[in-house]
């Protein structure tokens, strides 16, 4: 674990020693998140479900208001009218960044971006203890990303299957194929690679390109990081990504809503 994760996992440490323990109730519309990214097909556990419907860009945009790498991007977003600029756009999912400290998000920001656009909403935090994706799901998250540089392959199956006791998708994100295996032995059904190196924050889309052939062919392949353009897309889709996570090149667009329509058309 390099420097940067140490002192977030530190610090989100610190922040849920108090957490308490909470049993939500399950999701009205169970595994919503993988519906949208999979043309209305959940993809469940083996043997439950049929492969992914891929042919169809899926885009994933994300309201955060600052990150280590950028700084401030955004400040006291507006969830509600950037989560409906998304929606008319043509948007499959929102992101919403939840981490309070380094990257200035809230909880409250999950519920708010889903009643505004009535899309799935996928919560982005540093997963370290179980009682976090039990409050992402009360708080109205469909989807929870985990990070396999935090967990192994025994903790992201475990993980996966408490959310999917309650309707809910993980998203477990890569950077590298160590993680990647971790990933896969830990069942993964959806599979982000963030192309941004934690170490440095520089940006590769290679990183997707690399990890994209080791996959499951029947796991649904998330980009992440460093998509900026059509092209960047296109580029990514070719080798093999059909749903694209996108955040800071769309917030600070002015008509967020024709920014999300010219990476998707």
């Amino acid at each position: 674990m390099n420097d940067f994760l140490e002192t977030v996992v530190a610090r989100t440490r610190e922040r849920i020693r108090e957490l308490p323990a909470t049993r939500p109730a399950g999701a009205k519309n169970p595994f919503a998140f993988s519906k949208a990214l999979s043309g209305g097909q959940a993809i469940l556990p083996a043997g439950q479900a049929g492969l992914p419907v891929l042919h169809t860009i899926r885009l994933i945009a994300e309201i955060k208001s600052a990150s280590p790498s950028a700084g401030s991007i955004i400040e006291n977003p507006s969830v509600e009218a950037i989560a409906r600029d998304y929606k008319a756009g043509g948007a499959a999912a929102i992101s919403i960044v939840t981490e309070p400290e380094f990257f200035r998000g809230s909880h409250d920001w999950l519920s708010r971006a889903a009643k505004a656009s009535g899309l799935p909403v996928l919560m982005k935090d540093f997963v370290i203890d179980q009682r976090q994706l039990l409050c992402g799901v009360a708080a109205g998250a469909n989807a929870i990303l985990l990070l396999a540089s935090l967990l192994d392959a025994k903790q992201i199956r475990e993980s996966i299957a408490l959310l999917d006791e309650f309707g809910c998708d993980a998203l477990i994100e890569v950077h590298d194929e160590g993680e990647l295996e971790r990933a896969i032995g830990g069942g993964a059904r959806i599979i982000g690679v963030n192309n941004r190196n934690l170490r440095d924050f520089k940006v590769d889309l290679a990183t997707s390109e690399a990890l994209s052939a080791r996959m499951p062919k029947d796991s649904i392949k998330v980009a992440e990081s460093g998509i900026k353009s059509k092209s960047d897309v296109d580029r990514l889709r070719a080798a093999g990504f059909n749903a694209f996570l996108v955040g800071e090149s769309l917030l600070r667009q002015n008509d967020r809503a024709s920014a999300v329509r010219a990476l998707i058309a």
